[in-house]
């Protein structure tokens, strides 16, 4: 009897864990469909003229494949702002990319710092840097955009770059990673000669692989995806510094000039950044997730 009830016991956990099983695929089915089901009309609706797009004889697929949409992009000088599509494109990759470069520099070796370095005054800098994590953004715009006025920052490539590029999560993140390299390490070089510098750039960078992949990712989609702030510090007069996302929102507000399938694309076409990102770095994100926990 005590062994047909273990396997019945047995058998019931097994048809639980099975149905709860089925339930999270299903759950995982229904937010993925949630999540591409969007983007799949958003491409195909691209190759379709606003005829098609906007008939009642609703259908998947164009009956006429078009590419006018992606054409327009090319040579429209839209009213709102005057700047092409890819001229803004470009420069919001040039403007993410660099800022991108310029932050993993400044922050790691900041973290660096932290970690490995004694000067007076670290504790009081250190908890003002952290200080710095619980302070919204928005609080603080208002005085930010006086600071590069009167830096004559202002509508410059410098303002979309500069002003964000110290950040007090990626110091921390860096400082944290540091902190579980051997001292040895830091010995063995010093006996060789080097010094603190030469020991960052040396040891310190070329293991930082993971940590430079997840906080560079990061930074690029963050100044990519920018918005607010582009759109306060940078004045029509100064259109080629448009950033992707304020042109876009400008798309939108002059779309029955510029037509929805043309919007459609450059939505589209704004996406890819960002996908191209996520597969590169994907494989680097769970072991990113680890490296928080580290000290």
């Amino acid at each position: 009897m005590d062994k047909l009830d273990s396997r019945n016991k047995r058998k019931t956990k097994t048809t639980k864990s099975r149905v709860i099983e089925i339930l999270l695929y299903l759950i995982v089915i229904i937010v993925l469909i949630n999540i591409f089901l969007p983007l799949f009309f958003t491409i195909l609706s691209m190759f379709k003229d606003k005829k098609e797009i906007f008939s009642l004889d609703f259908h998947i697929f164009p009956h006429q494949w078009t590419t006018d949409n992606f054409a327009r992009l090319f040579y429209l000088q839209y009213t709102t702002i005057g700047v092409n599509f890819f001229q803004s494109f470009g420069m919001t990759l040039l403007v993410a990319t660099i800022s991108m470069v310029l932050s993993l520099f400044i922050n790691s070796i900041a973290g660096y710092a932290f970690a490995r370095l004694n000067f007076p005054f670290k504790k009081i800098i250190w908890v003002i840097v952290i200080s710095t994590m619980f302070i919204p953004g928005i609080t603080i715009l208002l005085t930010s955009i006086s600071v590069v006025s009167s830096l004559g920052m202002l509508n410059t490539i410098l303002v979309l770059i500069v002003p964000g590029l110290a950040n007090a999560y990626n110091i921390f993140f860096f400082k944290q990673f540091y902190l579980g390299f051997p001292k040895d390490y830091d010995e063995a070089a010093r006996v060789d000669g080097c010094n603190s510098i030469e020991i960052f750039f040396k040891i310190f960078v070329p293991n930082s692989l993971t940590p430079m992949v997840i906080m560079g990712a990061g930074t690029f989609i963050g100044y990519y995806n920018s918005y607010l702030w582009p759109t306060l510090t940078i004045d029509k007069a100064h259109s080629q510094y448009t950033q992707i996302m304020t042109l876009i929102n400008s798309l939108f507000q002059d779309i029955n000039t510029v037509g929805y399938g043309a919007v459609l694309a450059a939505s589209f076409i704004s996406l890819i950044p960002a996908i191209v990102v996520f597969i590169i770095v994907q494989r680097f994100i769970k072991e990113g997730i680890s490296l928080t926990g580290v000290k």
